[in-house]
């Protein structure tokens, strides 16, 4: 049990390290304080505004391995933290939106309730079933009765990945039409 953990702590880590190296990329751009709080609303972005667990997951597989701690549970703290941050930003540091191109984005979506806040809902949506997911596939593994798991939860699977699917082709639609590219040109 102490290789997988390790690995956890390992991986981790090296997100930490790329949040860290972020952050300095920004703090070097501009300074302490608009750095920070440009890649705490970046963070909260993907937070808030992706339909998969990314940013938060950070925390959350890292939590479950290490201490138990369901990921959904973890998730809603990860939540709660990304709307304060934008909320405290908005309020005090509004002009810090305009430093990246996610933090732009952040404040369009913010800034416009119709539509653009139905990306938020989208991605919380996503990001909760696919947490759903994780926190269950965690059980099955180390659950005694996986078998009958298997042959009973299928129809009930497959009717939320359709969903799933659903979602991330809403999610699209929306991302779209805010002008997103990650195409060249």
């Amino acid at each position: 049990m102490r290789q997988p953990k390790y690995q956890v702590i390992v991986k981790f880590m090296l997100l930490c390290l790329l949040l860290a190296a972020y952050f300095g990329y920004l703090t070097y751009e501009y300074d302490l304080l608009t750095g920070g709080i440009a890649a705490l609303v970046t963070w909260s972005f993907f937070v808030l505004c992706t339909p998969v667990a990314d940013a938060g997951f950070l925390l959350d597989l890292p939590l479950r391995l290490l201490f138990g701690i369901r990921m959904v549970l973890s998730e809603i703290v990860v939540w709660i933290i990304a709307i304060l941050i934008n909320v405290i930003a908005m309020i005090y540091f509004r002009e810090f939106y305009q430093t990246t191109l996610l933090t732009r984005f952040m404040e369009a979506i913010i800034m416009t309730p119709y539509p653009y806040w139905a990306v938020v809902l989208l991605s919380g949506t996503g990001t909760f079933l696919s947490i759903r997911f994780g926190d269950e596939l965690m059980d099955v593994v180390h659950h005694k009765d996986r078998d009958f798991y298997h042959n009973h939860h299928f129809k009930h699977e497959m009717i939320l990945f359709v969903f799933f699917l659903t979602v991330l082709f809403g999610y699209y639609e929306l991302i779209s039409s805010l002008g997103i590219s990650l195409e060249n040109g």
